[in-house]
């Protein structure tokens, strides 16, 4: 097995290197903003230091959890991945860095912005997905790939969630938006976990073949989202507690044709299936919110921390290597991260159920989660800021 390349191979780590490519300046700046909201969103809510945010603390959290955090991850998997589907030249450079100071300002802004005018915090955090649209869209237009259409369909819908949450401070539409972000995994996880799946098969001489792939169920599970996004926002209680459960079971039947269990002793694999388990979980949790009365942070914080940052985590870990030009091969620890953030998942959503209690709940969780990413920032951050050691672009 090829080993990963030493920082002395892989050459010299650099600030510049970092706006080299889409996927290093955003994963490495998701990084960071994941380990600074949580500590700051505990010592703002206890008392311990009062931030001149934007807006209420509560909703500050989930707009920075969701558009921010999430944005970023979709930025750089997103403006990475397009090149490569349309092979078009990648955003970089000036190019980049104005994007990406654009995803900046909206956090600083945010932060720090409680004597700014709402038009122009709301404008600038605003800005970002448009732009991201924008640069994947002129791309898939031009290779004329219309496949790739309804991704930027969805991308749509979760920045209209962003402008009802921010003009509105209506948490309805962070729950919109996580029902968007669920279906980004289903287009998103659709394609490269049955695909990385049979290819690791293939690889050990196993029944790749087993790992099946349907095209209408796919189209199924994400028109039944895209459904229950419309029924949650606009208040249809049973149609949506209706809807979560046939788009909750269409995604497992979908999980369950990829046979994630073959693939068991791969850690970058067994994670992506693990995590997208997350996804049935928290729209039945969203049933039993609308039918038996379950709080309601439950299913979100089993979307959120469950699906969304677990399979961030996991993707960021394999594109990092894969577009860095070195082998497969997780740093050590990373292992452990896989699973503490899958904790920090299970943990929280007991801790919605009083099953345990508040504070340890949300303190171990909490712990759990800044490892996790803590985990990449310490084993990446030279990954993300130095050429790939076969000279390539990436």
């Amino acid at each position: 097995m090829q080993a990963i390349p030493t920082s002395a191979e892989a050459g010299s780590a650099s600030v510049s290197q970092l706006f080299g490519y889409p996927f290093r300046i955003f994963f490495l700046s998701m990084t960071v903003l994941a380990l600074s909201v949580i500590p700051v969103w505990v010592l703002q809510v206890t008392g311990v230091v009062n931030m001149p945010l934007a807006m209420p603390g509560l909703f500050w959290h989930q707009h920075e959890m969701l558009f921010g955090f999430l944005t970023a991850a979709i930025a750089g998997f997103l403006l990475t991945a397009v090149c490569v589907w349309t092979q078009t030249e990648r955003t970089h450079g000036f190019r980049l860095v104005l994007l990406w100071g654009v995803w900046l300002a909206g956090r600083l802004l945010l932060a720090f912005g409680a004597d700014l005018p709402d038009w122009l915090v709301q404008g600038v955090n605003l800005a970002f997905l448009p732009l991201v649209m924008l640069d994947a869209g002129w791309r898939v237009w031009k290779a004329k790939q219309k496949r790739q259409l309804m991704l930027l369909v969805v991308l749509g819908l979760l920045w209209l969630m962003q402008i009802g949450f921010v003009t509105r401070l209506d948490m309805t539409y962070s729950h919109g938006a996580l029902i968007a972000a669920m279906a980004l995994i289903s287009i998103v996880g659709g394609r490269i976990t049955p695909a990385f799946t049979s290819g690791w098969l293939r690889q050990r001489g196993l029944n790749a073949d087993a790992v099946k792939n349907i095209p209408t169920l796919d189209m199924a599970s994400l028109f039944s989202m895209i459904l229950l996004l419309a029924s949650l926002v606009t208040g249809w209680q049973a149609l949506t507690g209706g809807l979560s459960l046939i788009a909750g079971t269409l995604v497992l039947v979908r999980l369950a044709n990829w046979k994630g269990w073959l693939a068991r002793k791969e850690p970058l694999l067994w994670v992506l299936h693990l995590s997208i388990l997350w996804v049935p979980v928290s729209l039945y949790l969203l049933a039993g919110t609308i039918f038996a009365g379950w709080p309601s942070n439950a299913w979100s914080h089993a979307a959120g921390t469950g699906a969304i940052s677990c399979l961030i985590l996991g993707v960021i870990a394999r594109v990092t290597l894969g577009h860095t030009g070195r082998a497969l091969v997780l740093p050590k620890g990373m292992v452990v991260a896989f699973i503490a953030i899958q904790l920090a998942a299970v943990i929280r959503v007991l801790t919605a159920f009083d099953i345990i209690p508040w504070h340890p709940g949300i303190g171990s969780s909490s712990l759990l989660w800044m490892f996790a990413f803590g985990m990449y920032l310490v084993r990446y951050t030279r990954i993300l800021a130095s050429p790939r050691p076969d000279g390539q672009p990436g």
